[in-house]
């Protein structure tokens, strides 16, 4: 008798504790959310300190902008991939724009950015706080809006066919068909996309551009100070707290949803080994919470089915003439072409005001040097960890178990081996040209390991089994089921990872130890030494000239890979 009332009060104990750990972190959202807002005045230095007792509200600060920043990054992703994907004329600008903006580096959109937004916001720090946010934004965003538009055009043609058995409208296939399908890869690449946005935390919080100077408290802007100061027990415990805070994400965020995704696997026999989550089975648990949260989606649903419907005579529309669609095509790319011409016009004019025409030819020299560095780290980075994420993917418990390990180097920050660096460039008089270059890497390697993890995990078990019944190990294996199965995965990850390095070479090509700098030949050390300057013309160039390297080899060569992928190497 007395065990059935234990197990009578059990799911209540579990609701009680849901209840308090998700209002202890609403608590804790609204309690650093009230500091964003407070009156601040362009010039206005607000006080950092490096004592550690500051860290604890700091990384909180950090915290919220990242979460910020990734609400807006899913808010794009699911609008302005699934536009790319679904309209053929919307894809012919909407993906290349896309290859722009991952080209165009943070300290550009900052430098472009922050004025406006500070005049956004007049006399209040949350014009600065948006600046950083929206710079966050930018090395998130691209890396998730490319994973989950691969996946809607790679979606198995059984089930799109299985869909339309079932009468689902755009909206329901969307949610119940595509985002489902996309879930597991867009996960992985969420998780790298904050890992970058950690990379590069500390331009965000320490923003300067020309004579506009702002340090926002967090834990990038302390790194910075600490470097400045060459303070390095301050260096350590940034680093502990920077281990704190993505040990807590990830058990509070991303290993529940990497279990919960387990779901959504598209394969036949159900796996063996399947990630777990104390916090997923504390919710699942959680009777009166799960109850609540299923009533309102419940009511959302019904609300939903309420909106008035077009009846379907009225979708129903004549097919227009051959000679109509081809008006309309002239007149689509007829001022696509107009709108392109005006801009560069407008572009060329305004870096002519402020640069030489010789100067133009130099910037693509260095353009060539910073693509030589890219594609060799590219080539390095891929032959260490395409292997290594194909064995973590196959194996869920060995994910689970080096996840966090892998965030936490993905996050950690290129600024805090500069000292190293620069003690043995002086010290042994190594070339910044050659030793520099590894610096980059931390901006590439983990969008190929995460992307070929996220691949690994969705090869379907059945197929699995089914090669290992044929008899199919070592080469033969990889040739024709592992390579196939991850090469979409993989582009998409060559891709994100390339505009990656190419910011990275804005880190990596100067670096900096207190009053020490040492700068390598490239573009990235150019447009720093420039942004620093506040020269926008000569900003404007570089930034130019980086987004035609990385959309002309995007069109020309990654893009023409990742069709070839999605017509040969398909799950269907």
């Amino acid at each position: 008798m007395v065990e059935k009332n234990i197990k009578k009060k059990l799911p209540y104990i579990w609701d009680i504790v849901a209840f308090t750990l998700v209002m202890g972190m609403i608590t804790l959202l609204a309690l650093g959310s009230r500091q964003m807002a407070v009156p601040f005045i362009p010039g206005e230095q607000i006080p950092l300190s490096l004592d550690p007792v500051h860290l604890p509200i700091y990384a909180l600060r950090t915290v919220l902008r990242m979460v910020a920043a990734l609400i807006a990054s899913f808010i794009f992703t699911f609008t302005y991939s699934t536009v790319a994907a679904k309209s053929h004329r919307a894809e012919s600008i909407l993906v290349p724009f896309l290859d722009i903006l991952q080209s165009v580096p943070i300290l550009g959109f900052l430098s472009i950015t922050v004025t406006g937004f500070i005049a956004l916001f007049p006399g209040n720090l949350l014009g600065v706080e948006m600046a950083a946010i929206f710079a966050i934004f930018t090395s998130q965003a691209w890396n998730m809006a490319f994973s989950f538009y691969q996946s809607l055009k790679t979606v198995p043609k059984e089930l799109q066919e299985a869909s339309d058995l079932f009468g689902l409208s755009s909206w329901q296939r969307f949610w119940k068909l595509e985002v489902p399908f996309a879930t597991p890869s867009l996960i992985w690449n969420t998780m790298m996309s904050v890992s970058g946005g950690w990379f590069f935390v500390v331009a965000s919080e320490a923003i300067t551009v020309g004579k506009t100077a702002v340090t926002l408290p967090g834990i990038g802007s302390y790194v910075a100070q600490a470097i400045q100061s060459k303070n390095l027990s301050a260096i350590g415990y940034a680093l502990l707290t920077m281990l704190i805070v993505i040990l807590m994400y990830d058990q509070l965020l991303f290993r529940p949803l990497v279990a919960w995704a387990e779901k959504f696997k598209f394969e036949l026999t159900e796996s063996q080994d399947v990630a777990e989550s104390w916090v997923l089975t504390l919710f699942q648990r959680a009777h009166i919470l799960r109850n609540f949260v299923k009533g309102i989606g419940n009511q959302w649903t019904i609300m939903i089915e309420r909106l008035p419907k077009l009846p379907r005579r009225a979708l129903s529309f004549k097919e227009p003439s051959l000679l109509v669609i081809k008006i309309q095509g002239f007149t689509w790319y007829g001022i696509l072409i107009g709108g392109m011409a005006f801009g560069g016009w407008m572009l060329i004019s305004f870096v002519l005001n402020g640069v030489a025409h010789m100067e133009i030819l130099k910037v693509f020299m260095l353009g060539l040097i910073t693509l030589t560095r890219v594609m060799v780290l590219l080539v390095l980075a891929s032959l260490v960890w395409v292997p290594l994420g194909v064995i973590i993917g196959l194996n869920p418990r060995m994910a689970t178990k080096i996840q966090p390990l892998a965030q936490f180097l993905a996050a950690f920050p290129a600024n805090l081996f500069f000292p190293v660096a620069v003690f043995f460039l002086v010290r042994y008089r190594l070339s910044p040209e050659i030793w520099t270059a590894p610096l980059m890497i931390l901006g590439t390697q983990w969008y190929i390991l995460f992307n070929v993890i996220a691949g690994a995990s969705a090869i379907p078990t059945d197929l699995l089994e089914a090669a290992q019944n044929l008899g199919l190990s070592g080469w033969r294996l990889w040739k024709h089921l592992l390579l196939p199965s991850i090469i979409p995965s993989l582009l998409t990850g060559l891709i994100t990872a390339s505009g990656g390095t190419w910011n990275a070479s804005i880190v990596a090509e100067v670096v900096n130890w207190g009053s020490t700098t040492i700068t390598a030949t490239g573009l990235g050390s150019y447009i720093a030494q420039w942004t620093e300057k506040g020269d926008y013309p000569h900003i404007v160039l570089g930034i130019t000239v980086m987004s035609l390297y990385v959309v002309f080899i995007n069109r020309f060569f990654w893009r023409r890979l990742y069709i070839m992928s999605q017509t040969r190497f398909r799950l269907d």
